[in-house]
């Protein structure tokens, strides 16, 4: 038997945290994070990480466990993840996964090998200077040309990745999209649910509009302050994330306040909609429309009907 997992994803700002925690309380679950910017400690407000209040006693992983300069990335992610998957099913509990990074579910669920071991350095240090040189979006079109599908699924500012991509090229003459594509085909070695959250557009992106004001007010700028006074730098993947490059930018001189917030605002909306293009994609997704609920509690009443079916 394979042991059951759930998961419960969606755009960010749809509202997962909330229903997560009360899964969990129904099904005698805990919650491993698959989120790549609450791992950080100390990068609260912009990351939306859940609080000590709002968990309400259910156990959570991969929340508050890395420094904001140590790297994190997918293959870190399985690692921690599934130490934690091991931890949970030990004491008898149904392991939630819940956050906004399809590449992380994905790479969970299937048991996805990247092939982190094939490596050149010095390949990776020239395409580095390359980005500095002559820009990201230069690198980002060397990788438009070698494997067009990677380039439409990475952003031309997500560095790293489009290093990794162009590097895997270069190394195996293998494009890395059709490598991971046949990766995520891999039968499951978990009986899962995998739930998309959605609501109507307009909504969705009414709710990021008025979380983003909500950061600013609770103390993002601060946030972002502080950070950089211990010494983090855009450079880092911690501060790769949504709000925290845009502000040091502000910090940096390079815009108004007015200009960071409204550029967090828009990309925000732009990366809900890569988010919602992603899951598409994904095979085996139960869609839970909110707007077809009355309320949360008849949302978590259809999950719950739903997860019993499967598992009881």
């Amino acid at each position: 038997m394979k042991p059951p997992l759930i998961v419960l994803t969606g755009p960010t700002a749809v509202g997962k945290t909330a229903l997560s925690i009360e899964l969990a309380r129904a099904l005698n679950g805990e919650i491993i994070s698959a989120d790549s910017m609450q791992v950080y400690r100390c990068m609260d407000i912009g990351s939306a990480k859940v609080t000590p209040e709002e968990m309400q006693g259910i156990r959570h992983y991969l929340i508050d466990e890395l420094d904001p300069s140590a790297e994190f990335n997918v293959v870190r992610f399985k690692q921690m993840a599934k130490k934690a998957l091991e931890e949970i099913y030990s004491r008898g509990k149904l392991p939630i996964v819940a956050g906004g990074t399809g590449f992380y579910i994905q790479a969970l669920l299937k048991d996805v090998d990247f092939t982190e071991t094939c490596e050149d350095p010095a390949l990776r240090e020239e395409l580095e200077n390359l980005a500095k040189e002559r820009g990201v979006e230069y690198l980002h079109g060397l990788l438009e040309r070698a494997d067009p599908a990677a380039a439409s699924s990475i952003h031309a500012n997500n560095v790293k990745r489009v290093i990794r991509a162009l590097e895997f090229n270069h190394l195996t003459g293998e494009q890395i999209s059709r490598h991971n594509a046949e990766e995520s085909r891999r039968e499951s070695p978990y009986n899962y649910l995998y739930f998309v959250l959605t609501m109507d557009r307009a909504r969705l992106y009414e709710r990021i509009e008025r979380r983003v004001d909500a950061m600013m007010a609770a103390g993002l700028l601060e946030e972002v302050e502080m950070l950089k006074q211990i010494g983090c730098h855009r450079q880092m993947v911690s501060m790769q994330g949504l709000g925290y490059k845009e502000l040091l930018s502000f910090l940096d001189g390079d815009c108004t306040l007015e200009e960071a917030v409204s550029v967090i605002k828009r990309d925000t909306r732009h990366f809900a909609k890569r988010q919602l293009t992603w899951f598409r994609r994904e095979e085996d997704v139960i869609w839970i429309d909110k707007d077809r609920y009355p309320d949360e509690d008849a949302v978590l009443a259809g999950m719950l009907e739903i997860i019993r079916k499967r598992f009881v």
